[in-house]
């Protein structure tokens, strides 16, 4: 009969089957040790031998600790707890990342702990760990590229304003998310039609496919047809070899948004047309027929049925578009979303400018919401960067907008047109207002925004009773 090597009360190995360990482990180049219940060696692989700077024969049988000094092992078998990916430092002065495996019975009582040696030195670690995060780097920038250039970006959430206008235009848009339906989206420059068209893709059954931005207005007349359906190779001078292609084919099982519909010519309007009736179309120079299956979501800031009147645009491509229509409406018609908007848009260009400025004067806001802004959110952001670039504290004030909205409210009745030397009088007496505002009372540090000598100032001050 074999002779033993007790494990534990219950469990025993013949010196056979250690020996068979043994012959498993010691070819493998992972540095590996089991230890049992006591705390004792049982088996080690030769490389962890050699890792440790002992023989095996002297380290089989004897406590952890005394191969070890700075050993876990009786601490991870009294808390039953493994111990994946550690830094350990041996007592041989050598560092390396372990793991510490407790395997335990039916009961939960531990029957023993295997030990591995990950890595037997840190600089191969890091090395490792500086691949892998460089590789994680650029999965990760290709991806932001690929979302960049054929992802939607924006969704419901981006669309700020809660106005009775803004959430009948936001509960339409859901509802054609979840259709099938070509999209038309109507609005001012500046309202936010690409937002809409964005939020509409990622909200809908195609959410995972590309989603393709045209702007048919960017785009010179005679190349729109290749960059919208592609070329073959010596379609004509200049041609990439191989050919390119097209726009619709890159959409092809997602969206693709065709900006300022209005301005697409009327030759290319017809190839649209028939794209979208029969879901096929052939490359420039080719002769093969291209299937494709996509949603359609254009917009214009363009009146379409009045150029449809006056013969710019088809009024058959019109109707097929013109299936599920979203007309954004403009700032000034849901003044009650300014200054939602503001605060957002406040957050987004501190953080772009490096210049954290979180609040804006209740007098200033007053100003924003009279003003018409026949740019819409565009202009609105526009005039708030300039104001940031502006300010000197953590506050937008009424100094820091540009004139012809500070001036906005006062209309002057032409029956009763004002001596332009009042009218001076009362813009200097304004400036001067804001800036005393704006300087906390300041004189000197008004004087000098005012780029007037003190003297003057303070004269101006008891002309206009500012004090």
């Amino acid at each position: 009969m074999d002779s033993l090597v007790e494990i534990d009360d219950d469990t025993v190995l013949t010196e056979y089957l250690v020996d068979m360990l043994h012959k498993i482990f010691d070819p493998l180049p992972v540095p590996m040790i089991l230890i049992d219940k006591d705390s004792k060696v049982r088996m080690i692989n030769q490389v962890f031998a050699d890792f440790l700077g002992y023989p095996k024969s002297y380290i089989i049988g004897k406590p952890v600790a005394e191969i070890d000094k700075n050993t876990r092992f009786p601490f991870v078998l009294k808390t039953k707890k493994s111990e994946i990916a550690w830094k350990h430092k041996f007592g041989n002065g050598r560092t390396a990342i372990v793991h510490r495996i407790v395997v335990l019975d039916e009961q939960g009582e531990v029957k023993y702990a295997v030990g591995m040696v990950l890595f037997e030195d840190l600089d191969q670690f890091k090395d490792i760990i500086e691949k892998n995060k460089l590789l994680e780097n650029e999965v990760h920038l290709y991806k932001s590229q690929l979302k960049e250039m054929y992802g939607a970006k924006y969704s419901w959430d981006t669309i700020i304003g809660n106005s009775p206008k803004m959430s009948q235009t936001k509960f339409i848009a859901k509802r054609a998310a979840q259709s099938i339906s070509n999209v038309l989206i109507l609005g001012e420059s500046g309202t936010g039609k690409e937002l809409f068209a964005h939020a509409i893709h990622n909200d809908s059954a195609r959410n995972h496919m590309p989603f393709v931005k045209v702007n048919c207005a960017a785009i010179p007349s005679e190349l729109l047809e290749s960059e919208l359906f592609g070329y073959e190779e010596g379609a004509f001078t200049g041609a990439k070899k191989g050919g390119k292609i097209g726009k619709f084919e890159l959409a092809n099982g997602g969206s693709i948004f065709l900006d300022e519909i209005g301005d697409m010519p009327l030759k290319m309007q017809a190839k649209l047309l028939r794209v979208l009736q029969e879901r096929e179309f052939e490359r420039v120079g080719g002769n093969r027929t291209v299937k494709i299956d996509l949603r359609v979501i254009a917009a214009t800031n363009k009146d379409l049925q009045r150029l449809i009147a006056e013969g710019k645009f088809r009024e058959d491509l019109y109707y097929r578009l013109n299936v599920m229509t979203i007309e954004i409406p403009p700032l000034r018609e849901r003044v009650e979303d300014i200054e939602e908007i503001t605060i957002k848009l406040m957050e987004k260009l501190s953080n772009q400018l490096g210049i954290y400025v979180p609040k804006i004067s209740k007098k200033a806001l007053e100003l924003l919401k009279s003003y018409s802004w026949p740019g819409n959110v565009r202009e609105l952001e526009n005039v708030l960067e300039r104001a940031i670039n502006l300010t000197e504290t953590d506050t937008i004030l009424p100094i820091h907008l540009p004139l012809y909205i500070t001036q906005n409210k006062r209309k002057i009745d032409p029956n009763s047109i004002d001596s332009l030397q009042n009218l001076l009088e009362q813009t200097e007496r304004e400036a001067i207002k804001s800036c005393l505002e704006y300087t906390n009372g300041n004189k000197l540090k008004t004087a000098k925004i005012l780029n007037i000598s003190r003297t003057n100032l303070y004269s101006k001050i008891e002309k206009y009773g500012l004090e």
